[in-house]
């Protein structure tokens, strides 16, 4: 692949995400635009949006809860799955996790990643590829915002379940139309800051939930 690190410098600006001054990300103020660099940059049309470039609900709001109660994560090894910009990485990290994992498919998702990490002095492994095949060494696994689309939800919801066999699972729901409801404890909400281009909306009400151990 080309420079991923130069293209995303060049398309993004470093700007703390809503409610979550603590760190600072390289985010993309529009939806189009960064959409279509993105395409440019891969030279390829059709692609998934850059989610990488965005500091979702979900990921803001586990990004928070963490960050304001540092006993969740602390000395834990913590994945962040679907993490996009890892936002909810760099957070378990500045809380204390032991060691926390990036979870992407997107390999410019993972350029961003690594640049985060950077830009907040943190360590964060960034693997990339499906890992729904096997279960994971995890303590606790962080999923931000991601039962947005049906196909999606069908593949990692099984995998999901029972990782919550053996670890803490973490759903952040911004009020998705695909999140199982079925098994779910909320342990927290918070109203998040959006921006009406990607959302349709100015603000988002966003559960926290644990899959409960069946």
């Amino acid at each position: 692949m080309k420079d991923a690190a130069a293209f995303i410098r060049a398309s993004t600006a470093r700007a703390a995400p809503a409610l979550v001054p603590e760190i600072e990300l390289h985010l993309a103020t529009e939806i189009t635009p960064i959409w279509q660099a993105t395409e440019a940059f891969l030279a390829e049309t059709g692609i998934a949006p850059p989610y990488w470039a965005f500091a979702w609900p979900g990921s803001i709001a586990l990004a928070r809860h963490v960050l304001d109660h540092p006993e969740s994560v602390r000395g834990r090894r913590v994945m962040d799955f679907a993490a996009g910009s890892g936002l909810a990485a760099i957070a378990a990290v500045k809380a204390g996790a032991a060691r926390v994992t990036a979870v992407e498919i997107d390999l410019v998702a993972g350029a961003a990643i690594g640049l985060n990490a950077a830009v907040n002095d943190v360590a964060v492994e960034i693997v990339i590829g499906d890992v729904t095949g096997s279960l994971p060494a995890q303590d606790l696994i962080l999923c931000g915002d991601v039962c947005y689309e049906k196909p999606m939800t069908a593949h990692i919801w099984p995998w999901l379940q029972r990782c919550a066999a053996q670890a803490d699972v973490w759903i952040a729901d911004p009020g998705r139309a695909y999140v199982p409801r079925a098994g779910l404890v909320e342990f927290g909400r918070c109203t998040v800051p959006t921006l009406h281009e990607l959302e349709s909306r100015v603000a988002r009400e966003t559960v926290l939930y644990r899959i409960a151990n069946a």
